[in-house]
């Protein structure tokens, strides 16, 4: 199994240094809502949901805002959201994937394109940049979990397809389509994840010096102030120089 990308450990860096947490919770209760509507109420029963409520709880997301997000799914308070994917080039040519969630497409679309043309980018048509990313299941463990060797051969066995451990921790990897049964025989094994997730995972990566980095910082960070916006993904690649400068 072949090591991992330098982009998915900035991914997560930036993940714990969010600041703005309640802008994280409103996203992650508005996914959790949206997943429970879209299928059985109970995690358990429904796959979505129970990632949903795992990546929530790996952030320190209450249980009453999880319990409170799930029961407004059968309440009828949530709106109707739709799920749209935009696409388009930050600063240096770096490829951005943009996941929403909103209940008016039109206002979305005229955010996330004047945010893009604010920040040096493009947004371009659906497709435009997809073909640099593959949709993968990822499952992480904390590195105490156990070793390398522990961690390969349980992956294995889940029927995952990758495994990256360092000493920030374990990063396994599968297709998009096993995330929930190889998730669920790691947890058999393992125990409870830090999260199980969907990802867009890049399949070839843009080289960014400092200045590039703080661009494409600058837009990613102005692209999920939006409340619209669930995540955005990119395929930037970095040496540990230009991190530990950032």
């Amino acid at each position: 199994m072949a090591g991992h990308s330098k982009w998915a450990n900035i991914q997560h860096r930036k993940g714990r240094q969010d600041a703005v947490r309640s802008k994280l919770f409103s996203k992650l209760s508005k996914e959790i809502t949206v997943a429970a509507k879209m299928g059985d109420p109970d995690p358990e029963k429904n796959p979505r949901l129970r990632m949903a409520v795992k990546e929530a709880k790996s952030v320190s997301v209450p249980k009453d805002v999880i319990d409170r997000a799930i029961k407004k799914s059968t309440a009828g308070e949530d709106n109707d959201y739709e799920e749209i994917r935009y696409e388009g080039y930050g600063p240096n040519g770096v490829a951005v994937i943009v996941e929403t969630m909103t209940d008016n497409r039109n206002r979305t679309a005229s955010t996330v394109r004047s945010t893009f043309a604010k920040n040096g980018g493009n947004l371009g048509e659906t497709g435009s940049v997809g073909f640099m990313f593959e949709r993968t299941g990822e499952v992480v463990y904390a590195a105490e979990i156990g070793d390398a060797d522990t961690i390969m051969m349980a992956a294995i066995e889940a029927g995952a397809e990758d495994v990256d451990s360092s000493h920030e921790g374990h990063v396994i990897t599968c297709a998009d389509t096993d995330l929930n049964m190889v998730g669920t025989a790691l947890e058999s094994e393992l125990g409870e994840s830090v999260s199980t997730k969907l990802i867009w995972k890049p399949t070839m990566t843009t080289e960014l010096d400092l200045e590039g980095m703080q661009k494409l910082m600058k837009l990613v960070d102005a692209l999920e102030d939006d409340d619209d916006v669930q995540r955005v993904t990119s395929n930037f690649e970095a040496s540990d120089e230009v991190m530990d400068q950032l």
